[in-house]
C-alpha cells in the first residue's frame, strides 16, 4: 500500500509515557525481533524537512531508508524529487520504477557498468557520481564510447573545510578542492565522447552530520557556521565557472542536518537527506532541529541473571563511524534502561539495568533506537507500519526484498 503521509499538528512523542506504549499495544502480539515505522512521525519528519528546505528540492538519499514502500511515500509528496543512491546496483534497481537516480558515491562495479551501458532506459535514468578522469577511463574499458549509450555524469566538488589551526575538518570525499580543479575536471569530461556533464555535488559531512547542541558544543557550532561561509563562496564560483563550460541540469548539496544553511546558497538547486525521515538518535544532538523517532526495533527478554538486570536477546546492531559509546542503539522505552558497561549491546544478548530493569520479566518487550537511519534496515526482513494505534502493513526493507547492496 501507499502510505499517505499528511501534515501533522499533534507531537505525541514528546511524551515518552504516552507514544511508547502506544506503539506496544498496536505491536502486541508480534514476535521480536521487528521494526516500526510510525506514520505519524514520519510524516512530520517529512514535513518538516521540507519547511527547512524552504522550496529548494530534495533529493531522497535511499541509504538513509533502504525501504522502498517509504521511498515511494515520500517521492509522493511535491518538493521531493529524485533519489540519491549509495551505489550503482542499487540505482539500476530503483532506475526500474523511478526516472532520476544519481549514485551518490563512484562505482568500480563492472558487471553493473556493462548493465548501465548497455541500456539506454536505464543510462536516461541514472547518472554516475565521478571526481576523476580515471572513472571515465574505467567506464570505456567496459563499454567504448561508440558501442554504448551516452552516460551521465555529476562532478563531485569536496566541500570540506580547511582551517589553519583545525586542518581538514570534513569527510575524504572527492580530490577536487579548488575553483579551478573543478572547472578544469569539467572541461576533460565535456571532451570525451560517450559522457554527459549534467550535474554537480558538494556534501559538507562537517555541517549535515555533526551534532552541534548544548555549551560543550560552541567551537562546533563556530567551526560550521564559517565552514558554511567559506563553500558557499567557492562552491559558488566552481559552480559558475563549470556553467561557463556546460549546462548543468542540477547542482546538489547538503543534507538532513544543513538544510537551512544549504537552501541558503543560491549555487544549490536541490538539497540530498534522507535520515532526517526515520529521525535516529545521531540527530538528538543537534540544536537547530528535532525529528521525531519514527523508526525503532524490539527485542525479547530472555534472561534474568540478577534481580536488577535483565537481559535481551541480540542487540548489538552498532552505527558505522568512529567507534564510541555515540554508536550504540540505546533502550527508548521502558525509560530508564541503560547498559553494563563492560558488556553493552553484544551480538548475542544485551544485559540492561536501571530502574526499570527490576521489572521486567522473559517474554517482555525493548523498545530501541539506532544511530544511524537506514543501516537499521540491513538487520531486518521487514518493518510493522504503524498509525492511529494500528498495524497499516508490513513494508519489506532491501534485505527483505534479498537485496544487499552494501
Amino acid at each position: 500500500m501507499m502510505l499517505a503521509l499528511e501534515p501533522q499538528n499533534d507531537r505525541p512523542w514528546r511524551t515518552p509515557a504516552e507514544w511508547w506504549p502506544r506503539l506496544a499495544s498496536a505491536t502486541d502480539g508480534v514476535e521480536p525481533p521487528f521494526g516500526v515505522i510510525a506514520v505519524e512521525a514520519l510524516a512530520a519528519n517529512a514535513h518538516d524537512m521540507l519547511a527547512r528546505a524552504q522550496g529548494t528540492p530534495i533529493r531522497v538519499a535511499s541509504k538513509s531508508v533502504r525501504v522502498r514502500g517509504v521511498l515511494d511515500a515520500v517521492l509522493a509528496l511535491p518538493g521531493f524529487h529524485g533519489i540519491l543512491a549509495y551505489t550503482l546496483p542499487e540505482a539500476l534497481w530503483l532506475a526500474e520504477t523511478h526516472e532520476d537516480v544519481v549514485v551518490g558515491y563512484p562505482t568500480a562495479d563492472h558487471l553493473a557498468i556493462a548493465q548501465l551501458a548497455a541500456d539506454e532506459r536505464l543510462a536516461s535514468r541514472v547518472t554516475l557520481m565521478v571526481d576523476s578522469l580515471k572513472h571515465l577511463d574505467l567506464v570505456d574499458r567496459i563499454a567504448p564510447p561508440g558501442q554504448r549509450a551516452a552516460i551521465r555524469v555529476c562532478l563531485e566538488l569536496d566541500a570540506s573545510y580547511r582551517n589553519p589551526v583545525l586542518g581538514h575538518v570534513g569527510v575524504r570525499r572527492s580530490p577536487v578542492h579548488e575553483v579551478a580543479e573543478a572547472a578544469s575536471l569539467a572541461a576533460a569530461i565535456v571532451k570525451r565522447k560517450g559522457f554527459r556533464l549534467v550535474g554537480m555535488m558538494a556534501y559538507e559531512a562537517q555541517i549535515a552530520g555533526v551534532g552541534n547542541q548544548g555549551l560543550s558544543n560552541v567551537a562546533v557550532r563556530a567551526m560550521q557556521k564559517a565552514s558554511a561561509s567559506e563553500l558557499r563562496e567557492r562552491r559558488g564560483a566552481a559552480v559558475a565557472e563549470v556553467r561557463k563550460i556546460v549546462d548543468l541540469e542540477f547542482v546538489n548539496g547538503g543534507g538532513t542536518g544543513s538544510l537551512e544553511s544549504t537552501h541558503d546558497d543560491p549555487a544549490v538547486t536541490e538539497i540530498a537527506a534522507g535520515s532526517g525521515l526515520f529521525g535516529p538518535l545521531l540527530f538528538d544532538g543537534y540544536e537547530h532541529f528535532q525529528p521525531a523517532p519514527a523508526a525503532s526495533f524490539v527485542l525479547s527478554v530472555v534472561r534474568r541473571p540478577t534481580a536488577d538486570i535483565a537481559t535481551v536477546l541480540g542487540g548489538g546492531w552498532i552505527a558505522s563511524g568512529p567507534p564510541g559509546q555515540d554508536r550504540l542503539p540505546r533502550p527508548a522505552w521502558p525509560e530508564g534502561l541503560k547498559y553494563l558497561p563492560r558488556e553493552e549491546a553484544g551480538e548475542v544478548q544485551t544485559p540492561v539495568t536501571g530502574p526499570a530493569a527490576a521489572e521486567l520479566k522473559i517474554g517482555d518487550r525493548v523498545f530501541f533506537r539506532h544511530v544511524k537511519a537506514g543501516e537499521l534496515s540491513e538487520h531486518l526482513n521487514e518493518f510493522l507500519v504503524v498509525e492511529d494505534g494500528r498495524i497499516l502493513d508490513r513494508m519489506p526493507s532491501y534485505r527483505g526484498e534479498g537485496k544487499a547492496f552494501l
